[in-house]
């Protein structure tokens, strides 16, 4: 059914991501009228530019890399990854998304706008050349490329460009050394490139640095190119490709690339909503001011999901946006009794092999002040890396010698996305070790080593 494009909604929803579904969603079923408001096509970061599409090019890569792991070794032939087809395939993903998610909202009769929103006072927004008056606003717009602010930045492309690569370039260096420069190097250099990862501050620095060792190594036996201390301070545009000035420990140095992708952080989206004309409160870093049901501290007709707000104890995660969205939803319909819970929330990086963790790290407990009991256990060597070959292993456990509990897990190797997940149901709901211990495993699987985890 057609949607009447009215000057006054209930709700006005700015994204149409993990974050904003559920109050968009809810609220309209409760009766209220809603609309939606996104610049970017319908469906959100994960699902067309994000998460989604990047593990479709992750699991070709992780084939191809099993395949040599292999060969010589009951396997034989030749593995390579056929860029154009592999990126046909992620496509057969992300084309549906627009259309489905706009034909979803408009037969739940939800208005669809297109275009940047801005705020043009404290209860109304201007979309285009259309104002409309909104009683609650949920900001859910996701996050952007931090500016890197270096000569020849108009040269960098971001990961959504990289996303979108009909041809893979033969030379790429990445800016940054987090989640999107270890994912996409290794996803390049398993595809045929050469990749170099330019970091300034300590790789992945939000995981356990014992972990982050074993996998800088790794990736570097991959062929990844990967200097530490390293301050991109230019990117030269020359005939052949690109020349990227950086500085390092051991001087400074000139590395061509024929692309090179920003890696180097994401901030909330908030540039153009012009929140100071609705008295919103925001930090260019942590996004909007928000108390616990994540309402606006200064305006208290808008709340915020996702990467837009970033409270203490969130991660700018697809699955805490969606719990978060429900939250808010629940506030907006039956009052602020609802609160993030913010426990147990597992973060992996899709690297080969993937590096997951959840709960504290062993430096968290120690800055805390906590006793704990920290198990570290290499595991290239345990049967389920040896059977595909993978030498790259070690988990470490972090646990309350006093109550057992688990206060966190970190987990480098194969399958590591998923063991993670038992992990982060313990930190979330209590359970000790001796409880992950004395659990019945399907044998032989990567989930029965969680036992000599602990």
């Amino acid at each position: 059914m057609g949607v009447a494009m009215a000057d006054s909604f209930d709700l006005v929803v700015i994204g149409t991501g993990a974050g904003g579904s559920a109050p968009a969603s809810r609220c309209r079923a409760a009766g209220w009228s809603v609309a939606v408001v996104d610049d970017q096509p319908y469906g959100g970061t994960c699902a067309l530019r994000g998460c989604d599409p990047k593990k479709v090019l992750v699991g070709g890569t992780e084939a191809v890399d099993l395949h040599r792991r292999l060969t010589g070794h009951g396997v034989e032939g030749e593995a390579r990854i056929d860029w154009p087809a592999l990126m046909r395939f992620k496509r057969t993903f992300t084309e549906p998304v627009a259309g489905r998610r706009e034909a979803g909202l408009e037969e739940a009769g939800i208005a669809r706008l297109h275009g940047v929103a801005r705020f043009v006072a404290e209860d109304r927004l201007v979309v285009g050349e259309r104002e409309i008056e909104a009683k609650h606003v949920v900001l859910a717009a996701g996050a952007a490329p931090v500016p890197l602010g270096i000569p020849g930045e108009e040269h960098v492309r971001t990961s959504t460009e990289f996303l979108e690569l009909d041809a893979l370039p033969a030379r790429i260096a990445f800016i940054g050394a987090g989640y999107i420069a270890f994912e996409f190097s290794h996803i390049s250099q398993h595809a045929g490139a050469q990749a170099v990862v330019l970091g300034r501050g300590a790789p992945l620095a939000h995981f356990d640095p014992d972990l982050v060792h074993r996998l800088v190594a790794r990736t570097r036996d991959s062929g990844v190119d990967l200097p530490t201390g390293t301050t991109v301070t230019a990117v030269e545009r020359v005939r052949d490709g690109f020349r990227v000035h950086a500085e390092g420990s051991d001087g400074d140095a000139v590395i061509a690339a024929d692309l090179v992708v920003h890696a180097a952080g994401r901030a909330p989206n908030l540039g153009g909503l012009d929140l100071s004309r609705a008295s919103v409160l925001a930090d260019a870093r942590t996004g909007i001011a928000v108390n616990e049901y994540l309402q606006s501290v200064s305006n208290s007709r808008i709340y915020a999901t996702g990467d837009a707000a970033l409270p203490a104890g969130s991660l700018p995660l697809t699955p805490v946006a969606a719990h978060e969205g429900a939250v808010v939803a629940s506030n907006l319909l039956h009052g602020n009794a609802k609160r993030p819970d913010y426990r147990g929330i597992p973060s992996v990086v899709f690297t080969l092999p993937p590096l997951a963790s959840v709960g504290l790290t062993e430096a968290d407990a120690r800055d805390k002040g906590l006793e704990v009991r920290v198990q570290l256990e290499d595991t290239g060597s345990w049967y389920t890396n040896r059977r595909v070959r993978e030498p790259a292993g070690m988990s470490k456990t972090i646990v309350d010698p006093e109550t057992d509990q688990v206060l966190g897990a970190h987990i480098l190797g194969p399958q590591a996305e998923e063991v993670i997940n038992i992990f982060a149901l313990a930190v979330r709901h209590g359970l000790t070790a001796t409880d992950l211990r004395q659990m019945i495993y399907a044998y032989p699987t990567h989930t029965s080593d969680i036992a000599y985890m602990v």
